[in-house]
């Protein structure tokens, strides 16, 4: 191919692209400052001079690395964009070529689509093409050429060219989304029963998801046929790439879930042998026997559990293939169920498979390695790769999607005979499932509760350490999810559960029956607990601080455990904790003097959390003698230097401070000089933020999440924004409790929170910005400090956020905000330009809420009816924020003309129907 560069420039290139892959860093260092520098200066020679070098290079290694190197610089931010999130598409070094230049460089990158006669290589071209047609497009850029080129490899006779033909639909949907459907349906179908390739077959079912997901209605109408070639790509594949080809199909569940709706008998007959490998699977999926018909008998251990066998490697190769195409299955079943539950609830047995598919995969567990488990810390459970936490998973999934009424019959059917079986595993896995589909069918668990009590509380007394420990997390789970019920009615049994379980033999079961307590006392009623108090405190403490006589050394999570419980005691004992008070305050104490080794980090946390709850628990009177000391080893803590293992310091620090300043009120403000710089700090860190690209490594980091905005994947680090959230809530407190003695700090704080009101990254944060601001006023308007510039400014911020608001439910907060705010300075501040703001931006929410609601009502009455619980608590979301835009205009002017566009608005709503049809029946 003639070169399209001078030859000087492709071998200054070859030279920095040999020296980027050396494992020197300081000659890779060069070179990567010798590639920014001459794309900075001529992009378009050096781009096209890389995608020439990745056709010409002498080896696949150097034409894979030129291609990904490529793909990286063509979509890179230019400079100075990279910690920039604009809504508008990100400006990138392919909008600086020139249209010769890009041209071109299409041009060479279709010769090596088509000429490149390594697979693995030719992968690599496919990815960057798919994302320079993906960035080119969606600036109004067609490409032809690439369309034409792709439909010609499909046709092609070598299998690794069609199957890229494929990677290529896949990755890029709208090169066919304005061709005929039926032209690109019949290339799809070709592909998806190609008789040489599976990879050919794997690529098209890719291409035909990813086409279906980014259609419209009416496309979807005529790619109906489309889901029976598709489906028939399954029956004949081994399990080495069943797996992969049921998790291509899983996403189409999520975003069309209808799709399915005319297969999932032949489905259910087909998936629910896959997950219940004791079932006949049958050749296909419209032979298969339906799982609903086989043995209602709980068989276990199921046929395929993994046994040593003399035949090694290759059997176990084996399992872990069956294993894996079972997980796939479920996951296909489970995601399907959850995008359309309406459809599932009328297929018989469907549910019946998943449940009992889930509750065998729970009773997965190695029959050994007891010993292990007692002396693994619990925080590594979730790594515990011995536990099928994906059966556990997908249980609560089901019930969530499903409901008590579908779900609770088929696990029920099993679950009493699993707690009474020889094998500790199965009554480990009964009570777990118990504590999985609590959340999602409380609302009928409720009325049968009492046997559920009966059939769990018996288990605390079970010879195997672990089923005591399912037990304790299944108690646990319940007073969750079934709050207030739960302990209401049954505390006795619940108690006489759980307090023996925390003198039991095991650390790893008391710490865990004290963590069940800490659910059970999130919804206790103060009367009920006292009774039970010294019992309680008295073992916790002995966890906390063991007798020398028991001649063991406590463990690190059993102290923390201890402390965490105790707080969560006292915090709903309230006062009546007073008398445990001296046993209790000086151990905290003494834990934060001396704990301050790397191990003792956590333990030292909760000591702050556990000693501020008690505090404000006993009341100032009872707290008053150790305040000073509590106080000063706070200090002592704050002003040490910073441990950059402990991520949780910042936190908990700042939360203690405002839970010191609600025990003590008033008498708190000598400290802020001590407690408000830190504070401020933390309340003015901006968010600590990456961003990746598709195959970055390191965007799996322990304690950071990932996000998509505006078309860029984000990396945030979670716990700078707890400790920003931290900030803002205590700034709340110290406001609310402190009112004048605030007043040297409303000025500062105020220059803080407004610009907060857009912090997108954190929604608790724009939250406590909106309660803060009327509190500040409040504050500068009790201590004198409040100007007419500050309340303009605060009042200006928040209608311009209300102009621009898209989230329902963040409305709400602002509304409240401008209202208590006018409550505090008076209407009058509300000047004439910010009135009209206001109205015009209430008017903007009304219409847009108006839109919302007719677009709904327009959907087919099935689609509704499907749908009728998420539409009631959205537009439940919606009435919280009309009410607030009611509350606030009747304040301005009780026969504000709006008022009447808000009735109108109300009139929309799907739960206006709900009421017309019960009021509709009395005539």
């Amino acid at each position: 191919m003639e070169a399209v560069v001078p030859q000087e420039i492709t071998a200054e290139l070859t030279q920095i692209l040999a020296n980027l892959v050396l494992g020197d860093n300081k000659i890779r260092s060069n070179a990567e400052k010798a590639v920014n520098d001459r794309l900075a200066q001529t992009p378009d020679l050096y781009l096209l001079a890389l995608v020439q070098f990745a056709i010409k290079a002498d080896t696949e290694v150097m034409r894979s690395f030129s291609l990904v190197l490529l793909r990286r610089l063509l979509l890179r931010p230019t400079p100075g964009q990279q910690q920039q999130l604009p809504k508008e598409p990100r400006s990138t070094l392919h909008d600086r070529l020139s249209s010769q230049a890009l041209s071109t460089l299409e041009h060479l990158l279709i010769h090596s689509l088509s000429h490149e006669p390594s697979d693995s290589v030719r992968r690599k071209t496919v990815d960057t093409v798919c994302d320079l047609a993906n960035n080119s497009m969606s600036r109004g850029r067609p490409w032809h050429a690439l369309q034409v080129q792709t439909f010609s490899m499909t046709q092609s006779a070598e299998p690794g060219f069609r199957e890229c033909a494929f990677r290529v639909f896949s990755g890029c949907p709208n090169l066919v989304m304005d061709l005929q459907t039926d032209a690109v349906l019949s290339v799809f179908q070709k592909g998806l029963q190609d008789s040489q390739s599976i990879d050919v077959r794997l690529a098209a079912l890719r291409a035909c998801v990813s086409y279906l997901t980014a259609s419209d209605t009416h496309q979807l109408s005529q790619c109906l046929s489309l889901l029976y070639p598709m489906l028939d790509t399954l029956p004949s594949l081994p399990n080495v790439h069943l797996k992969t080809f049921l998790s291509s199909l899983t996403p189409l569940c999520s975003s069309h879930p209808t799709l399915f709706a005319p297969h999932i008998p032949a489905l259910l007959s087909f998936l629910g042998a896959l997950i219940m490998p004791t079932a006949d699977s049958g050749p296909t999926p419209t032979v298969a026997k339906p799982f609903p018909n086989t043995s209602t008998s709980f068989a276990f251990p199921p046929g395929h559990v993994h046994q040593q066998s003399d035949e090694g490697d290759a059997e176990a190769a084996e399992d872990d293939e069956k294993e894996q195409v079972r997980r796939a299955a479920l996951e296909f079943m489970v995601s399907l169920s959850e995008a359309k539950p309406s459809i599932i609830k009328r297929v018989d047995g469907w549910t019946l498979a998943v449940v009992r598919a889930c509750l065998e995969g729970m009773g997965e567990l190695p029959e050994d390695g007891l010993g292990v488990w007692l002396e693994t810390d619990p925080s590594d459970d979730s790594q515990d790769e011995s536990y099928p936490h994906v059966y556990d998973q997908s249980l609560d999934r089901l019930a969530c999607a499903l409901g008590g009424k579908e779900v609770l019959p088929p696990a029920f059917q099993y679950i009493p005979s699993m707690l009474a079986s020889y094998d500790w595993r199965l009554r480990h896995a009964g009570l777990m499932a118990i504590a999985a589909i609590a959340e999602g069918t409380s609302k009928v668990m409720h009325l049968e509760l009492g046997k559920v009590v009966g059939l769990v509380t018996p288990m605390f007394k079970d010879t195997h350490p672990r089923v005591r420990y399912a037990a304790c997390q299944c108690l646990g789970q319940l007073c969750t999810d079934l709050e207030e019920v739960i302990q209401a009615r049954y505390h006795q049994q619940l108690f006489a559960a759980l307090i023996p379980t925390l003198e039991a033999p095991e650390p790893r079961v008391h710490a865990h029956a004290a963590a069940a307590l800490i659910n059970f006392c999130e919804g206790v009623e103060r009367n009920t607990l006292v009774p039970y108090l010294d019992p309680i405190v008295e073992r916790l403490l002995k966890m906390l601080n063991p007798s020398a006589e028991d001649g063991k050394q406590v463990k690190g999570y059993v102290q923390e455990q201890a402390i965490t419980t105790l707080a969560m005691v006292a915090d709903a004992s309230e006062d009546t904790f007073a008398k445990h008070y001296a046993s209790i305050m000086p151990l905290l104490l003494n834990v934060l003097r001396n704990a301050n080794s790397s191990d003792h980090h956590k333990l030292r946390v909760k000591a702050m959390e556990c000693a501020g709850l008690i505090a404000i628990a006993v009341g100032l009177d009872v707290f008053r003698p150790d305040a000073r000391i509590l106080i000063d080893a706070l200090i002592n803590i704050q002003n040490s230097p910073v441990d950059p293992s402990d991520t949780l310091l910042g936190t908990y620090l700042i939360a203690t401070w405002a839970k010191i300043c609600q025990a003590l009120g008033p008498e708190f403000g000598p400290f802020l000089p001590m407690v408000m710089p830190p504070l401020l700090d933390a309340a003015r860190a901006k968010a600590d933020v990456s961003l990746y690209d598709d195959e970055d490594e390191n965007r799996d980091r322990e304690g950071w999440e990932t996000i998509s905005m505006n078309g860029q994947i984000i990396g945030i680090r979670t716990s700078s924004l707890d400790e920003k959230c931290q900030a803002f809530d205590t700034l709340v407190v110290y406001c609310s409790i402190l009112n004048e003695l605030f007043g040297p700090y409303v000025t500062q704080t105020l220059e803080l929170t407004l610009p907060a009101l857009r912090f997108y990254f954190h929604e608790g944060v724009r939250e406590a910005t909106c309660r803060l601001i009327p509190l500040l006023m409040l504050c500068g308007k009790s201590s004198g400090t409040l100007t007419p510039e500050m309340v303009g400014a605060s009042l200006s911020k928040l209608v311009y956020c209300m102009q621009i608001e898209s989230d329902t439910s963040f409305l709400t907060s602002l509304y409240k905000s401008v209202t208590d705010t006018l409550r505090v300075v008076g209407i009058p501040a509300l000047t004439p330009p910010l009135s009209g703001g206001l109205m015009d931006a209430t008017k903007h929410q009304l219409q847009n809420l108006a839109e919302k609601r007719k677009y709904r009502s327009q959907r087919p009455a099935a689609e509704l009816e499907d749908d009728r619980e998420e539409l009631s608590l959205l537009e439940e979301m919606e009435e919280f924020a009309l009410e607030d835009m009611e509350k606030l205009l009747r304040m301005l002017d009780g026969q504000h003309p709006l008022l009447v566009a808000i009735s109108s608005v109300r009139e929309l709503g799907i739960n206006r129907w709900d009421s017309e049809d019960e009021g509709g029946s009395d005539g």
